[in-house]
């Protein structure tokens, strides 16, 4: 059995040691954001909206322009992923030159109710690149290794998703059936915890939860987790509960939720991609065996693509 751990004391493995390159700067402020204080948040949307003007002020400046204090700033720096404001000045530096350089992601306005479908398709589309940029930028990718090392491993993987996540879940389970592992996404909460307490060390559990506090996502990981499993978190919030017991995380995009368009719809563009690099990665490290199961199950599912093997109803 595994020793748990509270929100206030993290493993050192949920914190990225790493400060994130330029070009993700806007993206980890989008990630990050939510959790911060409104004071904190300030400092944040000023450095990813005016880098370059940013990059000139000293923390004293920073404070200033934002009405917060040095203190904050400082606070604000370490949370975006930099040892100090230093660093974080030399990043929007960086970043400004970047923008310069023609190189700065696109900002998606609102649709409106009003909006003709030709303008939703645009912004729709916008928001769904940005979404992908922002989940490949803030992606770890020693987390997902050894998320990949975990699942190629696996003698069974359990996939834990409630509503859309659940979509995204039965998405990684079907491709993962496909390869010859053994794979599961039970849909009902109760299911989920049942088939947890099945788990043991050389399993894997994954709970998919853009928020990172669905209770009937956390109960089952928590569950699993406490039996020996191998965990993985898949969230838009990092620093949500469900990190508690998470082994790896992977942080999606946060989207951006507007009155037409949820949350839960945005974000999983970002779990679609997490979940496709997983496959990809698991397939590739068991290619001797994958290859062989996956041509077996085009060839059985062949005849139902032909036209004599198509089924009226």
């Amino acid at each position: 059995m595994k020793e748990t751990f509270t929100p206030q004391a993290p493993q050192p493995h949920h914190r990225d040691t790493t400060p994130p390159a330029p070009a993700a700067l806007a993206a980890k402020v989008r990630t990050v954001a939510p959790s911060m204080t409104r004071s904190m948040q300030r400092v944040a949307e000023a450095v990813a909206g005016d880098p370059a003007g940013c990059a000139a002020l000293t923390v004293t400046g920073l404070a200033e322009r934002t009405g917060t204090s040095e203190a904050t700033v400082v606070r604000t720096a370490r949370l975006l992923g930099y040892p100090g404001y230093r660093d974080l000045r030399l990043a929007l530096a960086a970043a400004a030159a970047q923008q310069e350089a023609g190189r700065a992601p696109a900002v998606t306005a609102d649709i409106a109710v009003d909006d003709p479908l030709s303008d939703v398709v645009a912004k729709l589309a916008r928001d769904e690149q940005q979404a992908l940029a922002d989940t490949a930028a803030g992606l770890d990718p020693v987390q997902l290794e050894a998320a990949v090392a975990a699942m190629t491993a696996a003698r069974r993987i359990d996939v834990y998703g409630i509503g859309n996540s659940n979509l995204v879940g039965q998405d990684l389970v079907h491709k993962l059936l496909r390869i010859g592992s053994i794979a599961h996404a039970p849909a009902d909460p109760h299911l989920a915890v049942t088939n947890a307490v099945q788990l043991r060390a050389g399993d894997v559990a994954i709970a998919i939860t853009h928020s990172g506090r669905t209770a009937d996502v956390i109960e089952p990981l928590r569950v699993a987790f406490d039996h020996g499993a191998t965990t993985i978190a898949i969230t838009g919030r990092p620093d949500g509960p469900v990190a508690q017991y998470a082994d790896h995380v992977l942080t999606t995009s946060t989207g951006r939720e507007s009155e037409l368009r949820p949350a839960a719809m945005s974000s999983r563009t970002g779990q679609l991609l997490v979940v496709d690099c997983l496959f990809i990665g698991v397939a590739q490290r068991s290619y001797e065996r994958a290859a062989p199961a996956l041509a077996a199950s085009y060839e059985a599912l062949a005849h139902r693509h032909s036209p004599g093997g198509r089924q009226r109803h």
